[in-house]
This record gives structure tokens, C-alpha cells and sequence, in this order.
């Protein structure tokens, strides 16, 4: 059996200042591979908080994190971006896109952080990824020549160029209209299947949740099941 893509056990954060607050507090939470997960939840409940710490930008005050199977406690900041560009994707609410670069080369901007590429194939993956979301006639289109839409789907090509083992989704259709947001949540749903990848999507929709295998609300620093 394939070891969980996430595993955190008795997470706590708390912040300088404010110790006795915990934003997150013994937090036990797993995701197995190709698994999709919702997490809901008011502001400021530590929903991007988690989401960071699932992504290896900040650490938890105590507990473990497992990434793919690797105690992420042991690694350095060095060891920690190696492991996010080899095994996790990030989609934001605002794609992040680079302005000046065509949508084929925000997409393969990740793979510069790999130790090792073997461009010409990573290129043809990028195209093939972006025909497949509709935006083959788009490849050297920068940013403001792209519609919203448009824009948050390179951004999804993007995280999956690396072909991550968990893609982290914070509000992804947040900025989109309704029609946009559920043809953005049909791509992400279909892309994870196709390629296998775990998802963990933060979002405020319920629709957005429901269509998730399971849906959890970060209340309270703890994860309750929808």
C-alpha cells in the first residue's frame, strides 16, 4: 500500500507574541494518494495557515510533517524548496503569473527550480498540458491578452508541470465568475483523476466543497468533518 501523499501528526502553530493562541492545535490529518480533500472555514480560522504548512513555506511549532514520506523537521530551507518543486503544485486565487512572459513560459518557469530536466520533453508537456486545457492557440500570449479564466488555467498547467504528488489549491475560483469557476473546478477534478495527484482546496463555496471526496471546516485550531 502507497505510503500517504500528506501526514501530519499533533501539528501546533502558534505565533511570536501570542503563544497561547494556537492557530492550529494537534492537528492529525492524512491525504492518500489521488485523494481530494475541501477545507472550509471562517477568516482567519488558519485555513492559509495549514495550506503553508502542507506546502513547506512555514513550519508548525510542534508535531510532525510528512511530505511524500520525508520528516520534513530534518530538512534545511535548501532541502525544503527541493522537496515543493519535486513533489507539490500551488494554485492561488490570484494566479501570481509572471507579466512579462508568454503562458508557455509562465508554465515551464517551475521546472527551473528542478535539479535535473530534460527541457525537451518538459517543453512538449507544457504544450500538450495547455492543449489539453484549450490554450494551444495561446502558448506566447502574456498575462493581460488572456481572460481570467484563461489565466487561472495556465496557472493550473503551471503547478502540474512538475507532475507533483500533491497539488494545494487556495481559492482558486475565488476571483472567477460562476461559469468560469465551475469550468475551473471541472479541469482541476479531471486533471487530478488523469494524473493521479492528491488535492487539498481551500475554499469559501460550498458547491466548490461538495464536489470534493471529503470536506473538512478548520474551526477552533481542529479539522471537523463536513
Amino acid at each position: 500500500m502507497n505510503a500517504p501523499t500528506v501526514e501530519l501528526t499533533q501539528v501546533i502553530k502558534s505565533y511570536a507574541g501570542d503563544s497561547h493562541r494556537k492557530v492550529l492545535n494537534g492537528l492529525d490529518f492524512s491525504i492518500d494518494p489521488g485523494q481530494r480533500f475541501a477545507i472550509t472555514g471562517p477568516s482567519g480560522s488558519g485555513k492559509s495557515t495549514l495550506l503553508n504548512i502542507l506546502g513547506t513555506l512555514d513550519r508548525p511549532s510542534s508535531g510532525t510533517v510528512r511530505i511524500a514520506g520525508t520528516d520534513t523537521a530534518g530538512l534545511s530551507d535548501e532541502g525544503l524548496a527541493h522537496l515543493r518543486a519535486e513533489t507539490i503544485g500551488f494554485v492561488f486565487q490570484l494566479h501570481h503569473l509572471l507579466p512579462q512572459c508568454s503562458a508557455l513560459e509562465n508554465v515551464l518557469a517551475p521546472a527551473l527550480a528542478r535539479s535535473q530536466v530534460n527541457w525537451p520533453e518538459t517543453e512538449q508537456r507544457a504544450r500538450d498540458l495547455l492543449q489539453r486545457v484549450g490554450l494551444e492557440h495561446h502558448l506566447t500570449k502574456v498575462p493581460g491578452q488572456l481572460s481570467g479564466g484563461e489565466r487561472q488555467r495556465v496557472a493550473v498547467v503551471r503547478a502540474l508541470i512538475n507532475r507533483p504528488r500533491l497539488l494545494l489549491a487556495d481559492e482558486p475560483t475565488g476571483a472567477l465568475d460562476e461559469a468560469n469557476a465551475r469550468n475551473l473546478m471541472d479541469l482541476l477534478l479531471e486533471i487530478s483523476e488523469a494524473e493521479g495527484v492528491s488535492l487539498v482546496l481551500v475554499t469559501h463555496d460550498p458547491a466548490v466543497a461538495s464536489r470534493l471526496d471529503r470536506a473538512y471546516e478548520l474551526r477552533g485550531g481542529a479539522l471537523h468533518r463536513q
